[in-house]
């Protein structure tokens, strides 16, 4: 917030677009910096901070929108950086009654825990919301994982088939996915069409295990694979792979995807495979071109 101050201390009226470029040059951010986005894709991280830093100084009556779209700094502004503040931050701004009032009204309308510990102090409202959600995320994919392992094998490999049906692979369960997953069936649990046409066949390994999987394993559903004159596999396991094993597969001709627990559980809740909504929520913004008065 104080950098965001300190460029508006000239007193012209400036964009957010005008902020954002003269911030990310003071901080020196590379262009992948700047395009680092929120955990959802949907905003960029720096865009987001600095939208959030214009809110709070504006809610504290350091700066004004004297019309849309463009902000300038007011004579409270002023008067604040005249005292030379090392750090602006939402602890400081509390010292005015207009931050008071937004932040109580913010609280309210959240009370849950988590938006206590992370305040805004040291994230943005979206930064908060996403860290929850990907909280959430991370330990219903734990959660995934141990109810994995406690199921049979054979539940196992129907399982991954139906995942890879659900993500596109042949169109529907019936006819697009095979199990075999039997004794001699040399390295392979699965069989599934490339596309609803079957112009391909991807062959599948699928490992419950709790220790890493190595080369030699890959080795031998490539080998598998090989007997079956399979160009292409699918090699998953609960657990994870190590560096031998990765670097093996990248380097073969025979194309075969890893896919390792975490990826596993996110597939599964992506694709809505073993777990059902419990609740969402809308976040929305203000429409601007709605508030926008036309003359006829």
């Amino acid at each position: 917030m104080l950098p965001l101050l300190r460029f508006l201390g000239d007193g012209a009226e400036h964009s957010l677009r005008d902020a954002e470029e003269a911030l990310a040059e003071q901080f020196h951010l590379s262009p992948l910096e700047r395009a680092e986005l929120l955990p959802s894709g949907q905003q960029g991280v720096f865009k987001n901070r600095i939208g959030w830093a214009r809110t709070y100084l504006k809610k504290a009556c350091l700066i004004e929108s004297p019309k849309r779209a463009v902000f300038k700094i007011t004579e409270r502004g002023k008067q604040t950086l005249n005292t030379n503040p090392v750090r602006i931050d939402v602890k400081y701004l509390e010292r005015w009654p207009e931050f008071i009032e937004f932040r109580d009204i913010s609280k309210q309308n959240n009370k849950t825990p988590q938006s206590e510990e992370l305040t805004p102090a040291e994230t943005t409202p979206e930064e908060a919301i996403e860290l929850a959600s990907q909280g959430l995320r991370e330990q219903l994919a734990q959660t995934l994982l141990s109810r994995i392992l406690g199921c049979s094998p054979t539940f196992f490999e129907q399982l991954v088939v139906e995942l890879l049906v659900k993500m596109g692979y042949g169109g529907s369960r019936r006819d697009a996915g095979e199990r075999i997953g039997q004794t001699g069936d040399g390295g392979i649990d699965g069989i599934i069409k490339e596309d609803r046409l079957g112009l391909d066949t991807i062959f599948i390994q699928a490992k419950r295990w709790q220790g890493s999987v190595g080369r030699p394993e890959i080795q031998k559903f490539v080998g598998a694979l090989q007997g079956q004159r399979a160009r292409k596999g699918v090699f998953i396991t609960t657990s994870v792979y190590t560096a031998e094993a990765v670097d093996y597969a990248s380097r073969i001709d025979t194309k075969v995807v890893l896919i390792d627990g975490k990826q596993l559980a996110g597939l599964m809740i992506d694709f809505d495979v073993g777990v059902s909504v419990s609740a969402s929520y809308v976040v929305k913004r203000v429409d601007s071109d709605y508030f926008e008065e036309t003359d006829f």
